[in-house]
């Protein structure tokens, strides 16, 4: 609970004002003391380690000398010596002396006095501390740096080295005196701020922004009172939150800043998912489900005719989904499953039920190809039922459209597959009892209200929500917490492994001859392009001149090729894909359009070009194209001869792996959970300030479990001792809009 000077406007503490505190609100968000004192360092520098030069490693981050100023020197254009100045004095370009002996003399202030600074690009500073010499480098504040840096005096540098002219060197680094306490030989700590060009030119560098925490913390930590609950504070063994403020910032020692550390990354994720297993119990308790006891014929139907049998995962899948259709409560579940586990069958089993119990069930794809697909498949798998099954898309011709929703009015059709067309205010469902979105990422919040609303007798339908893009556990806990989670963990019996392995352009004959034996055995290929933006004009470049490239390398005849992308009319996309799943093109050239859901089991090879520019998750997307038939399937990686280390470090994963849960987990340990394919657009519910879904796992069930302790004794913290987390709950923070109906 805060009050007085930690709601007080960031330009009346000490060194800001109103200029910085402009920069401040733009560039971090930090409007008040209190939006600063929440600002935590992203990582601390150990300032109480000195090093010898000559065993300063060039690959460190951070390197603290103690050394003595050998001589200086103002550089012109074309690194040309100006003037330069040793123990001895000053020397200048000419190499003739004005004094001697370290006295200035006249002639030293005059020489020094006609310097022209406008004319000097860079100052360059030669330190020693007797093991060897090292270069600190100025391009700002020459001046005054010049006048502070004299011959024979010693100074603590602190920075980043790096390696220019066979000597090392630091460009700016941070200069103290090693006699002043707390100037770095001291053991102190020093919190490292998020900041930007544009605070670094305004003048807010990182010994600003400390000195500025420390302000704001001597005013602000009288006035802070405790979040949690004294029992939460005992039962866990967390500090008290001044103390966790003060050691975040500023900590004394490693053990202070650990406990800091955990007790607000622990306050953190016990709030969040107190405020989405809140929800849910509100919204079990309260939200009506329409009640599908029954089965029903065309399900078994459905079930006796497959030619094969479900996996253990499958069915274990279906249990869950039926105990929450028998309920009486409203279905909200995740189904996560690897690409070609068999979510489109439990799709089709849970929508039979769902006809069973004179309801209606929508399928929402984001795309029309991956919804031609769907329908594609479900049609296959409804034959031996009486179920109706249509699909409505934008390009649905308006006959056709006029009469399925028509059928949908009366009831007549049971399963409706579709796009966007599905939430238009022209389609009325006679009973829709579930609504299943596959890849719901994609969708808006908006445009699945819009679903939501199209209930039965003003309940709202079931929602089983499907993805491909395996989420690691502390993301899903986070992302869908308030939801119930299935996974399909186990894949169809037959799938083959496909061998993953890649290459450089180098390589390109080997790889056309490989293509060429794979189409003489009757198989097909896909060859992938990079499309960072649909408007980037050198992404269509390079796919029109990787076409044009692999048109000569596969003429006609007896090659027929196909190109997919995204600036096709819908129907152009429609006639290429079909051309290549009915085998009429042995090549299909494209963007990532079909990197979710398109089924061709004849496709054996998936050829990635430049596969450095794509993620982790999105590589393991397309992968999953291949693999679905009998015939062995390849997947090859073309990158460039230089790829950074991280790339490299993306393309080894995937060629050691198929399993998703694990390239997501190592995914999100590389690029965090804000980047991962399928989490960008939905953003996760509460912006965290100090936890990390990839790093604080541990704690993130910790605070899970403890949060279902707390509600399992008190669901609406109505009780005196939660009166804290309940005023905490009703903060903007964890107050968003209907995030519980899946966002």
């Amino acid at each position: 609970m805060y009050q007085g000077e930690l709601e007080s406007d960031i330009q009346y503490l000490p060194g800001v004002g109103p200029k910085r505190a402009a920069l401040l609100r733009s560039e971090l968000g930090v409007a008040r003391v209190k939006d600063l004192i929440h600002l935590y360092p992203f990582r601390y520098i150990d300032r109480s380690s000195v090093q010898r030069i000559a065993d300063v490693p060039l690959d460190a981050a951070y390197v603290q000398v103690q050394a003595t100023v050998v001589r200086t020197m103002l550089m012109g254009a074309g690194s040309r010596i100006l003037y330069m100045r040793d123990v001895n004095g000053a020397l200048r370009a000419d190499g003739t002396r004005p004094g001697y002996g370290g006295i200035p003399t006249e002639a030293d202030v005059q020489a020094e006095k006609s310097i022209h600074f406008n004319t000097v690009k860079r100052l360059s500073v030669i330190v020693s501390d007797g093991s060897g010499e090292m270069e600190m480098v100025f391009f700002r504040g020459i001046k005054y740096t010049f006048g502070r840096l004299q011959p024979g005096q010693e100074f603590l540098f602190f920075g980043k080295p790096s390696a220019f002219g066979g000597r090392i060197n630091m460009v700016h680094p941070e200069i103290d005196n090693p006699l002043l306490p707390g100037s770095g030989a001291g053991g102190v700590m020093t919190g490292v701020y998020p900041s930007t060009d544009k605070l670094k030119s305004g003048g807010i560098t990182g010994k600003v922004m400390n000195k500025l925490m420390g302000s704001a913390l001597a005013l602000a930590l009288p006035e802070v009172r405790e979040t949690l609950p004294d029992y939460v504070l005992k039962e866990k063994g967390l500090v008290p939150l001044p103390y966790a403020l003060q050691h975040i910032h500023f900590p004394k020692d490693a053990q202070s800043l650990q406990k800091a550390q955990y007790r607000l990354k622990f306050e953190e994720l016990f709030l969040l998912q107190l405020s989405l297993l809140k929800q849910k119990y509100i919204r079990s308790r309260n939200e009506r489900g329409i009640p599908m006891p029954a089965v029903g014929a065309d399900f078994n139907a459905c079930y006796q005719a497959l030619p094969y049998t479900l996996t253990g995962a499958q069915k274990r899948v279906i249990k869950e989904i039926r105990a929450d259709l028998v309920s009486g409560h409203q279905m909200n579940r995740l189904l996560q499953g690897d690409v070609g586990s068999g979510k489109t069958m439990v799709a089709v089993l849970t929508a039979l039920i769902a006809v069973a119990n004179g309801c209606q069930a929508c399928i929402m794809a984001p795309t029309e190809v991956l919804a031609q697909q769907h329908f594609a498949n479900i049609s296959k798998y409804l034959r031996p039922t009486s179920v109706r099954v249509a699909l409505l898309t934008g390009s649905t011709r308006t006959a056709e459209r006029r009469d399925i929703h028509q059928a949908l009015q009366d009831g007549s059709l049971g399963i409706i597959v579709g796009t966007h067309a599905l939430i238009e205010d022209t389609v009325i469902f006679h009973r829709l009892g579930l609504a299943i979105v596959d890849e719901q990422h994609r969708f808006g919040v908006d445009q699945r209200a819009k679903l939501w609303a199209k209930n039965a007798d003003g309940i709202p339908p079931h929602i089983l929500v499907m993805t491909a893009t395996p989420i690691p556990r502390t993301l899903a806990m986070t992302l869908y917490g308030d939801l119930s989670i299935s996974v399909i963990d186990e894949m169809p019996p037959g799938r083959k492994p496909v061998e993953t392995m890649q290459i450089t352009e180098r390589r390109r004959p080997a790889l056309n001859r490989f293509l060429r034996d794979q189409i003489a055995l009757g198989r097909q290929v896909f060859i992938v392009y990079p499309l960072i933006f649909e408007s980037e004009k050198v992404d269509y470049k390079n796919l029109e001149q990787g076409y044009e490239r692999t048109v000569a390398d596969f003429p006609f005849p007896p090659y027929k090729l196909a190109i997919v992308h995204g600036q096709q009319s819908a129907e152009e996309k429609r006639f290429n894909m079909d051309a290549f799943v009915a085998g009429r093109a042995q090549i299909l050239v494209s963007t990532t359009v079909i990197e979710v859901g398109v089924d061709v089991p004849n496709a054996s090879v998936m050829v990635i070009e430049s596969a450095e520019r794509f993620g982790l998750s999105q590589l393991h997307q397309l992968r999953g194209r291949v693999g679905r038939g009998s015939d062995k399937s390849y997947c090859i990686l073309v990158r460039d001869e230089k790829v950074s280390k991280e790339s490299q470090k993306r393309l080894d994963l995937l060629c050691s792996t198929e399993d998703g849960f694990v390239l997501a987990e190592e995914d999100m340990k590389m690029r965090g959970p804000g980047d991962l394919e399928g989490t960008q657009q939905s953003g996760l519910p509460v912006s965290l300030n100090i936890a990390s879904l990839a790093k604080d796992g541990r704690i993130l069930s910790d605070a899970r479990e403890y949060a279902e302790h707390v509600l399992e004794d008190d669901p609406m913290l109505e009780k005196p001792q939660n009166q804290q987390l309940s005023a905490e709950l009703r903060k903007e923070k964890y107050h968003k809009d209907d995030y519980s109906r899946i966002s």
